[in-house]
């Protein structure tokens, strides 16, 4: 297939949330947008991630969201209050999919899947106009114009104006490869090295407790490092740990081990029992019974958790009750990487914020802006990811439309 050789309007390239949310911008005001993905449909990550119910944003107020993307909070503050926790339910809404607030403050469809909700959007962008081309990967550019590789060859495209909405490194086989990076690179930007965010860690587990207890929970413990913490169920794997209250913490562990090759994390196994009644419990006449009877009776530890006290303590504290309940308190599980970055849930790096302007246009290349997950930005799950993906594509599009809109008046 090749393009008209006159310039089109607009070129995105890649069809996850960002550059689906730029198309809607342009498309809604009659510009020729023709949108790239190197998959044979669009969104596969979008709809992996809807698996386990799709986490659409998050209700709590707008300055705890803010402070969600850390440093990144100043660069895109005007971009997540101009398309809100708020304005993504009513935007669900006009799809026709119902939303509700669930009692964490996370904001889910009705029905919990994201492949209605794609299917809703894809068919009102097909409705405004976008052209929508698969099994296009693009490789760079020759001078001005866009190359694609396709299954008929190569192809080139011109554009008045590009949006890059290719999204980080995790998850390549749904086409976040990071294959940009050399392309950007290229051209002078600057990149900031591709990470694994929201990802479990490898522990140097014994054989016995990968034997034993791979695939087992550790139900309702917190999880403490560097002065924060996070609640829930964790999930003892072959090679570490996974889920929920890890991938919370995951930035200052991830950070912590490449300053200082492991980084030891808190792990408080019973967080409604305080220090002093464990005491008291374990002081308990023990008499003829085993240890691990004594340690289930009197605390109600048993299997995976009793398994970590042993792999993680001494042997010493567990003729102390009192050291024992304090380490209880506070098992301490060394981590020593973090898992790939392919089998992250996102990616940390990306285009640095130095070599964008305010509006995310590369000053390497004027006419060529990022959006998503590519750029610069970590948030933890709980909605913070898509929220931002879709608000920094929406920003995208304004910006290209204010561009091509100036371009034709003068």
């Amino acid at each position: 297939m090749e393009l008209s050789p006159s310039p089109i309007d607009a070129a995105i390239i890649g069809g996850g949330p960002a550059g689906l949310m730029a198309a809607e911008v342009l498309c809604a005001h009659g510009l020729d947008v023709h949108l790239f993905d190197a998959m044979p449909s669009l969104g596969r990550k979008f709809l992996m991630a809807g698996k386990s119910g799709l986490n659409l944003t998050h209700g709590e107020e707008t300055e705890k969201f803010l402070n969600r993307f850390g440093a990144s909070r100043q660069r895109l503050q005007t971009s997540l209050q101009g398309f809100s926790a708020h304005d993504i339910q009513d935007w669900a809404h006009e799809l026709g999919i119902e939303t509700f607030v669930g009692t964490s403050g996370r904001v889910f469809p009705k029905d919990f899947k994201a492949a209605p909700l794609l299917r809703a959007w894809l068919r009102r962008l097909r409705a405004d106009g976008l052209h929508i081309h698969v099994r296009h990967k693009w490789t760079g550019w020759n001078g001005d114009a866009l190359v694609f590789e396709t299954p008929q060859g190569q192809t080139c495209v011109s554009a008045k104006a590009t949006i890059l909405a290719l999204g980080g490194g995790s998850w390549p086989s749904l086409g976040s490869d990071a294959s940009w990076v050399e392309s950007l690179e290229d051209l002078g930007t600057t990149i900031a090295p591709l990470r694994p965010a929201n990802c479990g860690f490898d522990v140097a587990w014994s054989d016995h407790m990968k034997d034993k207890f791979s695939g087992a929970p550790l139900k309702s413990v917190r999880l403490s490092f560097d002065g924060q913490s996070a609640n829930g169920d964790i999930t003892i794997t072959n090679t570490g740990i996974e889920s929920g209250p890890v991938y919370t913490l995951s930035a200052p562990l991830r950070d912590a081990i490449e300053q200082h090759g492991t980084a030891t994390l808190s792990i408080d196994l019973l967080p409604d029992k305080t220090v002093e009644q464990l005491t008291t419990a374990l002081n308990k006449p023990r008499g003829k019974k085993s240890f691990s009877t004594h340690l289930k009776r009197t605390t109600k530890l048993d299997g995976a958790k009793a398994a970590l006290l042993r792999e993680c303590l001494d042997k010493e504290i567990f003729q102390d009750p009192a050291r024992l309940a304090h380490a209880i308190k506070a098992v301490p599980l060394t981590l020593i990487r973090p898992r790939p970055l392919e089998e992250a849930i996102s990616s940390a790096g990306g285009v640095r914020f130095a070599s964008m302007s305010d509006d995310f246009e590369l000053t390497t290349k004027p006419g060529v802006f990022c959006a998503g997950e590519m750029m610069d930005w970590e948030a933890p799950t709980g909605g913070y990811l898509l929220s931002a993906s879709m608000a920094t594509g929406r920003s995208v599009g304004e910006a290209v439309l204010r561009r091509i809109k100036s371009s034709r008046d003068t």
